[in-house]
């Protein structure tokens, strides 16, 4: 009989013995009578390449994938989830009370467009406190993104046992709501206190339901003289902005405009601010109102990310005026029973169509005829 190479473990044993030497070919018409595997369309990091039928059809020179996994990213998670995998680093600074977190990488991210990748970033709070937020920057077109980015958060010792970390991995994209793929939560911070940081941490992504779309908050104060007929709205500053561009941040500016009976009649901006989600204006929005057209009026306040190429994009909107709601009622509230005194609140950002439904976006252009009077409002 032929003795096999020692070349090909996989061939299985024959029952009932050895076959008479002319049913047994040789090395080189192995090759040839051995049915030709199908194609494979797998990634090698697939955890799906798995299954009864291909673990009998085998060949020589066939290609296990698991053999050529390199040992370094294999995680400590579950294989298999569809969720993927991330790491990171975790030390805290006793001298500065700050809490150090390196955002390493992650593996195995499920696929979110139509070209079979995502473009994933990831956010990361120490829970409760969701005021203060982190973000990765954008990696284009990957299943398996490296971050390497370093962020601190703030907090004492004594706090940090009841403190949790919470990563949310997230799919960007530019022209509707960020896709959410997994989250993680990190307890038991306090074990993490006694180690160098040297080493890191693995944590399977877990699916999650949809966040409520986190748009960011405006901080303005509204302040009205009735003698001059004058409304100045003063936007202080934005925090926590959606983030509109690859980089991870946006260029924002704050437009507002003034609207009587769903119709624009005065539009006022502030400057832009570039590379950022936490801008600082400072700056004064003036609209000459009389007072007897105070109560039929409402300004609405849109947050924008500037594009030098397309069109600007709105990042989030709030109301005031005596017919909006919530804050936004309060605050023109507050306003008219203060005057000319500055009223400061800070306001949520929803989503354009939440709160502008109705509103028609048309601008309107009067031409006087010499007998025809206009009321200060409208000839604003």
């Amino acid at each position: 009989t032929l003795k096999l190479s020692q070349t090909s473990p996989d061939v299985p044993n024959t029952e009932g013995g050895a076959h008479p030497p002319k049913d047994l070919p040789n090395a080189h018409s192995q090759q040839q009578v051995t049915p030709r595997p199908k194609p494979m369309t797998h990634q090698l990091s697939s955890p799906d390449f798995h299954g009864e039928e291909k673990e009998q059809v085998t060949s020589i020179g066939q290609i296990k994938p698991e053999l050529y996994r390199p040992k370094g990213d294999q995680g400590e998670g579950k294989q298999g989830d569809n969720c993927g995998k991330i790491s990171f680093l975790l030390r805290y600074a006793f001298n500065t009370e700050q809490l150090v977190v390196k955002i390493l990488k992650a593996l195995d991210l499920p696929a979110k467009d139509a070209n079979g990748f995502s473009d994933p970033y990831v956010k990361i709070y120490l829970l409760p406190d969701r005021k203060k937020k982190f973000q990765t920057k954008v990696h284009r077109k990957t299943l398996n993104p490296v971050f390497n980015e370093t962020f601190q958060f703030g907090v004492p010792l004594s706090e940090l046992h009841s403190r949790k970390l919470h990563f949310s991995v997230y799919d960007f994209d530019r022209f509707s709501r960020h896709d959410l793929i997994g989250q993680v939560v990190v307890d038991n911070l306090l074990d993490f206190s006694e180690g160098s940081g040297d080493k890191p941490v693995w944590r399977d992504i877990v699916e999650g339901t949809a966040e409520k779309a986190d748009l960011g908050e405006l901080n303005f104060s509204l302040c009205y003289l009735p003698t001059a007929g004058r409304l100045t709205a003063t936007i202080i500053k934005a925090t926590n902005l959606k983030a509109m561009d690859l980089t991870g941040f946006s260029d924002p500016y704050v437009k507002a405009s003034l609207i009587c009976d769903g119709r624009r009649l005065k539009k006022r901006k502030t400057s832009i601010k570039k590379n950022t989600l936490n801008p600082t204006y400072n700056e004064a929005l003036v609209f000459d109102i009389p007072n007897e057209n105070i109560e039929s009026v409402s300004i609405f306040i849109a947050v924008m990310d500037y594009d030098c190429i397309g069109h600007n994009e709105v990042i989030g909107m709030c109301r005031v005026g005596s017919e909006a709601e919530g804050p936004g009622r309060e605050h023109w509230t507050a306003m008219l029973a203060n005057p000319r005194k500055p009223i400061e609140h800070w306001h949520q950002l929803v989503e354009e169509k939440a709160i502008v439904p109705t509103l028609i976006k048309t601008v309107i252009t009067i031409s006087p005829a010499p007998d025809v009077s206009f009321s200060p409002l409208i000839c604003e």
